[in-house]
């Protein structure tokens, strides 16, 4: 079948529970590998987490830090490009530098694309949030500290209807992202593809195998968001490791090139 740029489409592969834990473990020792690109573009995605988070102190608007940490999740794939080009050349044992990264990187055109999808849905999410917080919990809601927030979302009705509709778009717009994204971004790393039929790859991996394809979601996000909650602190450690695995898995999920 032939692609939107013409191009064979990339063989998917099903995978089972078992790929998604080699998966791990490869991206673990990775990180154990090469631990300063690790813990560099870790820091990198928590700063980015941390000066979010304090704007939104500056600006009153520490109630949306929750609502944050789980929307930041969405943009990890983004973040961690530049850890899968250390796995990627770790892999074919090449030699590994800030400089050389950042020029592979730059030389996917079509990865700009694929940041843009990622940016937009996160900017989706956000004011989805802001918009059900202006009709279930009234339109000049404005709540002081984040504790305060969070007692009117569990104590109240129209706070219990906000975190369950919250949730549910929540669940929807990420597995709608990581859909597009799971193997998408590694595949542009990798081959010279468009972005559509990357996105289209990576819907295919996840509809070939739904079950450890969701679980793997399921692991990021549980994982992302937890590491969130100490501000973003634990990102410094289960970004590279997430970053990793993530291009080992796409490694079993998609088929090499024939030589």
């Amino acid at each position: 079948m032939a692609s939107v740029s013409g191009k064979v489409d990339p063989v998917v592969r099903r995978i089972t529970a078992t790929d998604i834990a080699e998966a791990l473990g490869r991206g673990l020792r990775d990180f154990q590998a090469m631990p300063l690109y690790g813990l560099a573009f870790g820091a990198l995605y928590a700063a980015g987490g941390i000066v979010i988070l304090l704007s939104l102190t500056a600006f009153g608007m520490v109630y949306l830090a929750y609502p944050l940490a789980a929307g930041f999740a969405l943009i990890g794939p983004f973040v961690a490009i530049g850890l899968y080009e250390v796995s990627r050349r770790r892999e074919a044992g090449e030699p590994i530098s800030i400089s050389g990264i950042w020029a592979m990187v730059r030389s996917r055109g079509e990865l700009g694309w694929m940041a843009f999808v990622t940016l937009f849905i996160f900017l989706i999410w956000m004011y989805q949030v802001r918009l059900l917080i202006a009709l279930l919990l009234g339109l000049n809601a404005s709540f002081a500290t984040l504790p305060q927030f969070i007692t009117v979302v569990l104590t109240t009705n129209e706070g219990l209807l906000f975190l369950a509709i919250g949730n549910a778009v929540g669940a929807a717009l990420s597995l709608i992202l990581f859909s597009l994204t799971v193997v998408s971004f590694p595949l542009l790393l990798d081959r010279d593809v468009d972005f559509v039929t990357a996105m289209v790859t990576s819907v295919r991996a996840v509809v070939t195998s739904p079950l450890p394809m969701i679980g793997w979601a399921a692991v990021i996000v549980v994982l992302l968001i937890v590491s969130a909650l100490p501000y973003f602190l634990g990102l410094l450690v289960t970004l590279p490791v997430l970053g990793h695995a993530t291009w080992h898995l796409y490694r079993r999920i998609v088929a090499p090139l024939p030589d």
